[in-house]
Formats: structure tokens, C-alpha cells, sequence
């Protein structure tokens, strides 16, 4: 008697045993699919960012060197350094470039503006997918991301400063120089991260 209600204790029990162990496979499965998806948003914003700051980062290139060229070539080399002139040119091939690095491609890129200072935004997405999981299409689906960078000029000059004089700069209150038009060298001038700030939008 206590052998059969032994035996069907354990029938009743395996089901049950088997049934729990399904169940908690596929929670376990269903994890690891958003942790899969999360680690793909997560690679895209990376991505995006790195892309939105090399191309802010491209102009400021161009507004140093643009800055060096003209000073002392004329009355408008402070407003390279008030960050009016850049072009741009570069700066969508550099987004280009850090995106592929990333193993991404841009998809969107457009100048902007965020608060009075320009800037980029960029959309990329991923070149790989969110990949094989118990949620049906993860193995085709790529992540987007977007991100905006921003050009901040750190440095201000008397407004009535006289462009063909001596003029002194404040840069964030951290550190000031002087430009002399009729004296300059290349290595008068601070570094660009000095010049100008680039950093991501809130």
C-alpha cells in the first residue's frame, strides 16, 4: 500500500517538476533576449555618440586652423574664434568614419543648433543585428541611436577690442592669453579643447 501511494505520489510530482523546469528555461531564455537587446542599444548610443562628437570635433579642427590662418590677415579673425566661420566639410565623413569603427553606419546627419550653439545630429544604426533568441525576428533586427554634439566657443574678448592691437582673451575664466596680429606664432594659442569645448547635448 505504501509503495503504490509512493508510486503515485511521483507520478503526480514529475509533471509538476517538469512543468516548473519548462517554465524557468524560458524565463531564463527570455532574459538573455533583453539583455541581448539591451547590449545592442546600448553598442548604438555608443556609437551615435562617437559619431556626433567626431564631427563636432572635425569642425573645431577647422575653426583652429582657420583661426591661425587669419590672424593678422585682416579684421575678421575674432569671429573664427566666437566660432562663426567652420564650413562643415569634414564633418560628415568623420561621423562616417567613427561610425564604422563602431560597426555601425549613419543613417541621418544634419547641422543643428541646441541652445544658440551648433552642433551636429546624428542617427546611425547597427551593422549587426540584436541575434538569435526565443523572441521571433531578434535575428534581423538592428538597433538605432541618435545623438546631438554641440560647438561651445570658451574664450571672450572685450567687445570694443581692436582687432589690428593686442587683444586679450578670457577662456572660462581658467586660463587667458593675448593675440598681437603684428607678432603672432602658431604656439601663442592654447590648445583647441582650450578654444573650444565639444560635448554631447542633454
Amino acid at each position: 500500500m505504501t509503495h503504490s501511494r509512493l508510486r503515485s505520489d511521483l507520478g503526480q510530482t514529475l509533471p509538476i517538476y517538469i512543468w516548473v523546469t519548462g517554465i524557468l528555461l524560458f524565463v531564463a531564455f527570455a532574459f538573455f533576449a533583453f539583455a541581448q537587446a539591451a547590449s545592442a542599444r546600448n553598442g548604438a548610443q555608443s556609437a551615435a555618440d562617437a559619431a556626433a562628437l567626431a564631427a563636432a570635433q572635425d569642425s573645431r579642427d577647422e575653426l583652429v586652423e582657420g583661426l591661425l590662418l587669419s590672424i593678422g590677415e585682416g579684421d575678421d579673425w575674432l569671429d573664427w574664434l566666437a566660432g562663426d566661420k567652420y564650413t562643415g566639410a569634414g564633418a560628415q565623413e568623420a561621423a562616417d568614419a567613427l561610425a564604422a569603427e563602431n560597426d555601425s553606419t549613419v543613417t541621418g546627419f544634419a547641422s543643428t543648433e541646441v541652445n544658440g550653439r551648433p552642433g551636429y545630429r546624428v542617427e546611425i544604426r547597427t551593422d549587426y543585428t540584436v541575434g538569435d533568441s526565443i523572441i521571433p525576428g531578434t535575428e534581423s533586427q538592428h538597433a538605432n541611436a541618435e545623438a546631438t554634439a554641440v560647438i561651445k566657443p570658451r574664450c571672450d574678448a572685450d567687445p570694443a577690442a581692436d582687432p589690428q592691437k593686442v587683444v586679450e582673451f578670457d577662456c572660462d575664466g581658467d586660463e587667458s592669453f593675448e593675440v598681437d596680429p603684428d607678432d603672432f606664432q602658431p604656439g601663442d594659442l592654447p590648445d583647441a579643447s582650450v578654444l573650444f569645448s565639444v560635448h554631447l547635448a542633454d
